[in-house]
């Protein structure tokens, strides 16, 4: 189920619920096969990765295997994007990526979690969506959490956990992630 916001809201034992699982298999099923696959393996990689996210990536795309998703058909990425090794995508809430956008090792980008009360935790997973604006780096270490926009042509620093929204053109870091002065930004770039 889904509301005006784009937030889906799933319980368990649900026909809904069902084609989560289902889908999870279907992606841990073509990652297993992508994950065998080596930096020399581009065409075999981008033709896996078109078959998960079920539209065609450009051939500008390139991915460095490992890489893990909960899904895969929420996923959605635009022209001369990069995405280094090890990284995870959960993609239940829906997660664009624009065009020139660079993706660094060990990034988890996490568009699904559950409630905080404990009598609900087990019985719904929450999605909701992650934008990533065009021309953005997202540098080694990261973890974005659901419902976050990250701007145009903004950096995400090593290590950072993103919870809120980054505004364009900024330099953001730490846990949780805040915004460095523009000087820094200059200065980082």
């Amino acid at each position: 189920m889904s509301n005006e916001r784009g937030t889906k809201i799933i319980h368990r034992r649900t026909p809904e619920s069902a084609a989560m699982l289902a889908k999870v298999k279907r992606a841990m099923a073509i990652t297993a096969t992508l994950n065998r696959l080596t930096f020399n393996d581009a065409d075999e990689i981008r033709a896996l990765f078109s078959q998960l996210i079920g539209k065609q990536v450009d051939e500008s795309f390139v991915l460095i295997p490992p890489f893990y998703t909960a899904g895969g058909d929420e996923i959605r990425v635009g022209r001369n994007v990069f995405v280094n090794q090890n990284c995870t995508f959960y993609d239940l809430g829906g997660l664009d990526i624009a065009d020139d956008v660079m993706i660094g090792p060990n990034v988890n980008i996490i568009t699904a979690g559950h409630p905080l009360d404990p009598s609900q935790r087990r019985a719904v997973t929450i999605g909701k969506p992650i934008v990533i604006e065009r021309n953005v780096w997202i540098t080694a270490g990261v973890t974005i959490l659901m419902g976050v926009t990250v701007g145009e042509n903004s950096v995400v620093a090593a290590g950072s956990v993103v919870i809120h929204d980054v505004p364009p053109n900024t330099l953001v870091g730490g846990n949780p992630a805040r915004v460095y002065p523009q000087r820094w930004f200059s200065d980082f770039c």
